[in-house]
């Protein structure tokens, strides 16, 4: 898939674990495993909202596009 979720890389910067992440911005943990592992098919601009604003950053610090 040509889009990439670095979420991993974000949550690394600001040093926060997935639990409380998936707390602050209301998803369980599974769907933000699944949001981490690059296998999620679609994202809710509120989650992606919640994240940017959680961990206080931009779309684009969390999503990637490569060729494949």
């Amino acid at each position: 898939m040509p889009i990439v979720v670095n979420l991993d890389v974000m949550m690394a910067k600001r040093k926060i674990s997935s639990t409380e992440l998936a707390a602050a911005i209301g998803i369980t943990p599974a769907n933000l495993s699944i949001l981490k592992t690059n296998k999620a098919k679609a994202i809710r601009f509120s989650t992606l909202e919640a994240l940017c604003k959680t961990l206080d950053c931009k779309p684009a610090d969390i999503l990637d596009y490569t060729e494949e």
